[in-house]
């Protein structure tokens, strides 16, 4: 039974833009932390961006303004809107939730 689905991957030119969905549907009561991890070929998992609650954020050092993480309790989703991406965020995107809880990944392939 699939807690987690991701959605938004693809591929977009440098500069371009996705957001990605990540929907909590069977998970209950929602975790606190949600959040998102990228894995590159050949690369260790990093931590993208998590939110804790509403108003407690961090990213990655690598996101330099470049990612916003939101969520919104009442759909049971976190998003990560990523704008001006690069060739090097190309990655597999985890969602994760809570300390139990992953996605299958999502592609994201940012090139030309």
């Amino acid at each position: 039974q699939v807690q987690l689905v991701e959605s938004g991957g693809g591929l977009v030119q440098p500069g371009g833009s996705l957001r990605l969905s990540c929907a909590a549907t069977t998970i209950r009561p929602i975790p606190n932390t949600m959040g998102w991890y990228r894995q590159a070929p050949g690369k260790e998992r990093e931590l993208v961006a998590r939110i804790i609650g509403y108003g407690d954020k961090t990213y990655g050092d690598f996101v330099k303004g470049r990612f916003t993480i939101s969520r919104s309790d009442a759909k049971s989703t976190v998003y990560l809107q990523m704008n001006n991406l690069r060739p090097e965020d190309t990655a597999i995107y985890y969602c994760y939730a809570g300390t139990s809880y992953w996605g299958q990944g999502t592609q994201v392939t940012v090139s030309s």
